[in-house]
């Protein structure tokens, strides 16, 4: 594990990435912000489930929080993701309006009651997903500037060889059977996580391997601008989960 950046200091004012929304209280956040960063079908849900109960065994009050969690924005997200006719700068719109949200009514209030805020995911998912599909990263970079900077970021990190076999059945990858355009992926992943909106392939398979080829590259960049705590996902559950505790444990020290 390779640990490059901390976060805030006891008795310092939280860094955000830009400036906070003005209309937000941020001063006496002195709970911790800890993200669990990686491409689709990695295994952070299921990491974040039991490092969660870990964390809660230790005698720490732990909230997690993730993409489309937002009461007000989880349906219309998930509405106009049916229509398959979202722009790169709607998509990202559309996932700023969720996170504020999150923000100020999860993340910001249990960090200012002294909780530790598990994220599944963060801003670096969507830097990921808009360079992909071209739009400036200065751009995206600027519309989550009111996120705060978290205390670590770790990020589990496989490359697409490992990860084919997590997120489509043998059966299933032996038949290579499709679906329409329309529907879920045959694979287990659906139409925009197989980034088929940027018709990468003939298929949800060919158009999945290079969409997450593209991913990867782009968080391997953001691992060494952010400084991410990379952990190798490729390992077992077991394993990975270890390695996790040991360097949120280090954090909370």
């Amino acid at each position: 594990m390779s640990n490059e950046r901390g976060g805030e200091k006891a008795g310092e004012r939280r860094a955000f990435m830009g400036k906070p929304l003005p209309y937000l209280d941020v001063e006496d956040l002195g709970g911790k912000l800890i993200v669990i960063e990686g491409t689709d079908g990695v295994g952070r849900s299921t990491q974040i489930a039991s490092l969660q109960k870990w964390l809660e065994v230790r005698g720490h009050g732990v909230v997690t929080t993730g993409w489309t969690r937002s009461p007000l924005m989880a349906k219309a997200i998930n509405d106009a993701k049916a229509g398959h006719r979202l722009n790169v700068h709607t998509f990202s719109l559309f996932y700023a309006a969720d996170f504020a949200d999150r923000l100020e009514h999860e993340i910001l209030p249990a960090m200012r009651a002294g909780f530790v805020v598990l994220a599944d995911r963060y801003v670096y998912t969507v830097f990921a997903r808009a360079a992909v599909r071209g739009a400036d990263p200065a751009w995206v970079r600027k519309v989550f500037s009111f996120a705060p900077v978290p205390d670590a970021v770790f990020y589990m990190k496989i490359d697409v060889e490992n990860l084919i076999p997590r997120v489509i059945h043998p059966q299933q990858l032996r038949s290579r059977r499709l679906l329409e355009e329309g529907g879920s992926a045959a694979w287990g992943m659906d139409y925009w996580e197989s980034g088929m909106d940027l018709r990468l392939g003939d298929d949800f398979y060919d158009s999945f391997v290079e969409y997450q080829r593209r991913l990867l590259a782009e968080f391997s960049g953001m691992s060494k601008e952010f400084g991410f705590l990379s952990v190798n996902a490729v390992r077992s559950f077991e394993d990975t989960n270890r390695r996790l505790k040991e360097g949120i444990a280090s954090v909370l020290s």
